[in-house]
């Protein structure tokens, strides 16, 4: 690492969060508070991993915007891990969820909006066939569960660094050769070694290997890994994952949860990938605990055939809240209003601006970082080039400066993706909002590079 003395950045780590913790006394007094009766002091334990030295306490986000307690206000490069993608509370959303709650919330019926919503699925994202859950975790595994119906084959394949939810069989690594259990995984119901291969994101050979024996259901793989950084697939690889599914008689099932920002309908549409089942969620329902899966033709007539041999009651998927009236309506505001070429065209347009302001001054300084972007999400890393696959980008991982990095930036208004060096771009950033990130990390540069 050039020109980083790491004493002079465990300083200024303790420096900023002495000044976090006299930024935030409301928080701090809230967290506190909530401990007595919340595991962690939180609804949901990853609450506590942000950088700070406890969560920030939200009171209100509109736009790119979000504002705490104590009242500051953050540039939000978040936005809720992709759930608020194209920006918090557009008011054509806040106004249909308002209608909506007025009309009756979970009524055990479709109501017709499920008719507009199916449209636009289908036109968004080019497969015919949907159904819905309420989260993208719930998306993929009721997705496995039909692969495995239609295969009957029992094993999944994922690709190292991955990230689909809290199932199971997805929480697994590669320990050189050796698949493992991840570290962070508790109380699991079976041990995912049996129930899953795993090998690195862009090595074909290995893939072809995996999938010889005959016994995956299906791979589940993002279009581009973003849970250990941004890892895009070189040259040829998703047309070679695409033919080695076939050959090897494997569903292809891509999760465009993140990878959503890359464009219209998803990287899928943009590179014509061709899945057998595809899943989304998070940003679906702009907030709305909403998600979505949607099968080929191909593979709704292969369900069809279960469920005609089966009998009633084969599907066992989904839940009480699943489709219910007010998902559907975040969802048809979300796909025909938000999800649209223009709205993407502003956040590439900005994203490719935050990327560029980061490579200048990275290059100013004379700092072997790279940069990474992917439509409107824009990734970067302290090492002079950007993984090829996960066991890469897990190796490069750099907690420390990572930590005082993103210390650094809620410390002056600006929240990035709490798990890695990414910034996600809403519709309401502006041009002013570029030139605040760029500001502020080029003095977060220059003070871990001073002499």
């Amino acid at each position: 690492m050039q020109d980083i003395d790491r004493e002079r950045c465990r300083e200024f780590l303790n420096l900023e969060r002495e000044r976090f913790q006299l930024r935030n006394p409301k928080s701090r007094a809230l967290f506190t508070t909530a401990s007595s009766s919340f595991l962690n002091g939180v609804p949901m334990n990853w609450m506590t991993k942000w950088a700070s030295p406890f969560p920030l306490f939200a009171r209100s986000a509109s736009g790119a915007w979000l504002t705490d307690v104590d009242g500051h206000r953050y540039l939000d490069l978040c936005l809720g891990d992709t759930a608020a993608f194209f920006g918090h509370v557009p008011s054509n959303l806040a106004q249909a969820i308002s209608q909506q709650a007025q009309s009756g919330l979970a009524l055990m019926m479709p109501t017709e909006d499920i008719v507009a919503v199916g449209a636009a699925l289908k036109r968004q994202f080019e497969l015919p066939y949907w159904q819905v859950a309420l989260s993208a975790t719930d998306a993929n595994r009721f997705a496995i569960r039909l692969a495995r119906a239609i295969t009957g084959r029992q094993k999944i394949l994922v690709f190292n660094g991955c990230y689909h939810g809290s199932l199971v069989e997805t929480l697994v690594e590669l320990d050189g050769d050796r698949i493992v259990p991840n570290a962070d995984i508790l109380g699991a119901e079976c041990d995912p070694v049996s129930t899953t291969r795993v090998v690195e994101f862009n090595d074909l050979a290995a893939l072809d290997e995996a999938l010889s024996f005959g016994d995956v259901a299906c791979v589940l793989a993002e279009p581009v890994l973003t849970n250990c950084g941004v890892v895009l697939p070189e040259d040829g690889f998703h047309e070679g994952l695409r033919a080695c599914t076939r050959k090897h008689g494997a569903l292809l099932l891509i999760d465009e949860t993140h990878s959503i920002c890359a464009a219209p309908g998803g990287y899928s549409r943009a590179h014509e990938l061709k899945p057998d089942i595809l899943t989304l969620g998070k940003s679906a329902g702009g907030g709305v605990a909403t998600a979505v899966f949607g099968f080929s033709q191909q593979t709704k007539e292969k369900i069809d055939g279960i469920l005609d041999t089966s009998g009633p009651g084969i599907y066992a998927v989904g839940g009480t809240l699943a489709g219910n009236a007010l998902s559907m309506t975040a969802l048809k505001v979300c796909l025909d209003e938000l999800m649209t070429d223009a709205a993407y065209a502003v956040m590439s347009e900005r994203a490719e601006a935050i990327e560029g302001g980061i490579t200048d001054c990275i290059r100013a300084h004379g700092l072997s970082w790279y940069t990474v972007r992917l439509g409107a999400c824009v990734g970067y890393g302290f090492h002079p080039c950007p993984p090829r696959n996960g066991g890469e980008a897990l190796r490069q991982s750099d907690a420390e400066l990572d930590t005082l990095l993103h210390l650094f930036l809620i410390n002056r208004g600006i929240l990035i993706t709490p798990f890695q060096n990414q910034l996600l771009v809403s519709p309401q950033v502006r041009p002013e909002d570029v030139e605040h990130h760029t500001r502020v990390f080029n003095e977060f540069v220059e003070t871990i590079t001073a002499s």
